[in-house]
């Protein structure tokens, strides 16, 4: 959920723009469990004890994903692959070598501990995969996690508490 920026006229020249900036993002990650698309999108595949992770624990993980870091994309991304979306090929259960490739976490600031679930707030560089931050949170606090909820809170200087509803969208640009 979250910040959509759309352009219309001539604002659609931006629209390139507007993809290479920064991204802010809150959510929730879940301990405990994995699933093979990082998030609620599949099934459960594993479970993990969460009894040994501390509230320290969590914010020392999180400070360690603090700056630049190298992370897998899931392999349910639309990340091209030879011509095809990686997740084509996880759907036809065909398994995939993901590259990792360096991304920038500026800010990794954790909101709430309500065991099993942590609430974030996570400021990055475009191409960050919030699900596979999730998914390697949770390796790194010897466990398990998948990305429960998430929303998209700012797209460069374009703030969700500067955005219009769908309803202001439409009546704006009908009038």
């Amino acid at each position: 959920t979250g910040l959509l920026v759309v352009c219309t006229g001539k604002m659609t020249k931006q629209i390139n723009d507007l993809a290479w900036l920064d991204k802010e993002y809150t959510g929730v990650i879940t301990l405990g469990a994995t699933t093979p698309s990082y998030d609620l999108e599949t099934e459960f595949n594993r479970s993990f004890r969460v009894h040994h992770i501390t509230p320290g624990m969590i914010e020392e993980t999180a400070r360690k994903f603090t700056g630049k870091i190298f992370q897998k994309p899931p392999i349910y991304s639309a990340k091209k692959i030879k011509g095809k979306k990686a997740y084509q090929y996880a759907r036809e259960s065909l398994s995939l070598k993901m590259k990792p490739k360096e991304v920038e976490i500026q800010e990794f600031e954790i909101t709430g501990i309500d065991m099993p679930d942590i609430s974030f707030r996570v400021s990055c560089s475009k191409g960050t995969y919030i699900r596979s931050l999730a998914h390697d949170f949770g390796k790194a606090l010897k466990s398990g996690a998948h990305l429960s909820q998430l929303r998209r809170t700012r797209v460069g200087e374009y703030n969700i508490s500067d955005a219009i509803n769908l309803e202001q969208f439409e009546f704006i640009v009908e009038n």
